[in-house]
């Protein structure tokens, strides 16, 4: 199963950081490029424990929808969100939030798995694995970009 991690680090305190991690409105704000809007359950505003979110977005040309649980919760320094229903046999993302002198460290820890057996695994080796880490950090910068302007 493939997994990936994404640290990045950030001028703002780990509470402002954690909290904005959790907002609806700056994931699809941070994903734009692709499309993705929230379409059902919290739609806007922050997310909390047992809450999910149902994204709707466009990679690779093709539109597909995806609802996550806020499955871990512990702030401010660590939250888990999984894929409920959507195109991954499994997708888990962690986030941790640590304390540094410059401010906040972010981590992204990713595993998933592509459906479809062996050729899942395939795409996932050749394509899928590179395309999802630019997307978290694509992500990952844009937050630290927003909370950078924020402390400003």
């Amino acid at each position: 199963m493939p997994s990936f991690t994404v640290t990045t680090a950030v001028a703002a305190p780990v509470a402002r950081a954690f909290a904005l991690s959790l907002s609806v409105d700056a994931h699809a704000a941070s994903l734009a490029h692709s499309g993705e809007r929230a379409v059902a359950g919290v739609t806007t505003g922050q997310l909390a424990e047992g809450e999910s979110v149902t994204w709707r977005a466009r990679h690779f040309g093709v539109w597909f929808t995806m609802t996550s649980r806020i499955t871990e919760h512990q702030p401010p320094h660590r939250f888990v969100d999984e894929q409920v229903a959507g195109p991954f046999q499994r997708w888990r993302h962690e986030h941790r939030f640590e304390m540094v002198p410059e401010g906040t460290l972010m981590v992204d820890h990713v595993d998933f798995a592509a459906p479809l057996g062996l050729l899942g695994r395939a795409v996932e080796a050749l394509v899928l694995t590179r395309y999802m880490e630019r997307l978290i950090t694509r992500r990952s910068a844009w937050l630290a970009q927003a909370l950078s302007e924020e402390a400003a």
